[in-house]
């Protein structure tokens, strides 16, 4: 069994939160105390309907009430409890905790962040290289723990979009031209020995079974 299971591509699926009261509106970042609205309970559920078929080995979310709510309707549906990694939290964005984005679009600063982020670290926070170093240091233990399975993970959307620029090998001064929407499953697999494979971005719609790694 172990021989077998070696041979198999690893698949993790990274999911976005659901939407939020604030989603599109403030930087809600790690601050405790949001919650799902009622769509993005509804997006949570989709979510689970969609993975229905797969062999789910294990479910993991950052420690955000957001994520857990999301994660909880595919681990009613898996069978598996979700396991709280702190390496999938959402970036610290520091002093710009909890800022209006209208306001912070603004400053001169955020053309840093849109366009040159490896540079740019938050005032008081985390810069978007520790950000992406901690995602993909998370990704890597989950897929390392459960080699030839199937990995759920929820997170958030800049270190999720930072995992798969990472997996395409692009840098990360570009990762912003790439789109994640709420309760969106982006997939990498990673066949043994070999580079990742990104099989899907910001899917929104169809069953997940066909992404089973072969």
């Amino acid at each position: 069994m172990a021989t077998r299971k070696r041979s198999r591509s690893t698949l993790v699926l990274l999911v976005r939160h659901g939407e939020t009261p604030t989603t599109g509106k403030v930087l809600p970042g790690r601050a405790p105390g949001l919650h799902l609205s009622d769509r993005g309970r509804s997006q949570a559920e989709r979510v689970a309907q969609r993975l229905a078929g797969m062999p789910v080995d294990a479910v993991l979310t950052s420690p955000l009430e957001r994520t857990r709510e999301t994660a909880e309707p595919t681990e009613a549906r898996t069978g598996r409890a979700a396991v709280v990694d702190p390496g999938l939290l959402e970036c610290d964005f520091g002093d710009w905790t909890g800022a209006e984005l209208p306001r912070l679009s603004r400053l001169k600063a955020w053309s840093t962040v849109q366009r040159a982020p490896s540079t740019f670290r938050f005032p008081g926070g985390e810069s978007f290289p520790e950000m992406q170093a901690r995602m993909v240091g998370a990704v890597d233990r989950a897929r390392a723990e459960h080699e030839g399975g199937v990995v759920v993970c929820f997170s958030h959307a800049d270190p999720i979009k930072a995992a798969l620029a990472h997996a395409l090998g692009t840098h990360l001064d570009l990762f912003q031209r790439i789109v994640v929407s709420p309760c969106s499953v982006s997939a990498i697999s990673y066949p043994p020995g070999q580079a990742p494979v990104v099989l899907t971005v910001n899917s929104t719609d169809e069953p997940l079974t066909g992404l089973r790694p072969s």
